[in-house]
């Protein structure tokens, strides 16, 4: 969660030169070419059926490809904690989602913890709407930051339904990011957007950031979290992540808090205790 918050940030520096479907290309596949090294050094077998390569390859380009492109649109048109209150959302669509996709029942603390988080954020960042005029850079930062809430949502429903067929590990990460930063590939190619690659150091260190702790190490811990306690309640660190990014924001772009602001995150830390604490049944 940590890491996480501070990738909206680090996502910023990938903006400008390089058009942003070949950026994720470059994140993923990287992302996926030292998952499959670590794969080899354990030992770890990296061939699947092709059924299995299928529901990977569903996962990955929903998880990591077009979700991702829409997010880099979405910052180049508003800024990245905006952004990242779309994300807020996640939980109660995943709860929403799992209901209907997995009839699994979705309880009062997990639904009404899920309104905290949203109503949390939203209190966050109510300031910051306030002052926003309407124009086409908003409106367009919304429209990609939808898309990119509902289809990391569908994202993650397939990472459930992956987990529950056994497809799940570092393997499966291996490939499902090979197909998210091949389906961006394509998608630039298809756009006509030049492969490139920025050497300035800012773009190179936020794409080392963004590869290996941004990708490597937050999605292993998050899917292991999707397969212990499922996608509704795993989700929740869309929540906790913008709060962490804006306490990155008021370090490193000048945030002023306001009393709306400290009501939010308490809102959001009560719904995060909601949400993720164990009942006996869950615990058993």
């Amino acid at each position: 969660m940590l890491i996480w918050g501070t990738t909206w940030l680090a996502i910023t520096y990938q903006l400008g030169t390089v058009a942003p479907e070949v950026s994720v290309s470059h994140r993923f596949l990287l992302a996926a070419l030292v998952i499959a090294v670590w794969c080899r050094l354990r030992g770890l077998p990296l061939r699947f059926k092709p059924a299995e390569h299928l529901a990977l390859a569903l996962m990955g380009i929903a998880m990591y490809g077009i979700s991702y492109i829409f997010v880099y649109h979405a910052e180049a048109h508003v800024t990245s904690g905006l952004v990242a209150i779309g994300y807020s959302a996640t939980p109660l669509l995943s709860a929403l989602g799992t209901r209907f996709f997995f009839r699994q029942a979705v309880t009062g603390r997990v639904a009404v913890g899920s309104l905290f988080g949203f109503l949390g954020i939203t209190l966050v960042y109510w300031p910051e709407f306030a002052q926003l005029a309407p124009s086409r850079n908003v409106l367009l930062g919304a429209l990609f930051t939808g898309l990119a809430v509902m289809i990391t949502t569908t994202g993650g429903l397939l990472a459930q339904r992956n987990h529950q067929r056994g497809l799940h590990g570092w393997p499966t990460m291996a490939w499902g990011m090979t197909y998210g930063g091949v389906a961006a590939l394509v998608v630039a190619l298809a756009l006509g957007r030049p492969y490139t690659i920025d050497l300035d150091l800012p773009y190179l260190l936020s794409l080392l950031y963004l590869t290996l702790l941004g990708s490597v190490i937050t999605f292993a811990g998050w899917l292991t979290l999707v397969g212990r306690i499922g996608v509704a309640r795993a989700s929740y660190v869309g929540v906790m992540a913008p709060v962490v990014a804006l306490c990155v924001s008021t370090l490193f772009e000048g945030f002023v808090w306001h009393p709306l602001t400290a009501a939010g995150v308490a809102i959001s830390i009560a719904g995060n205790v909601l949400v993720l604490r164990s009942t006996p049944r869950a615990a058993s």
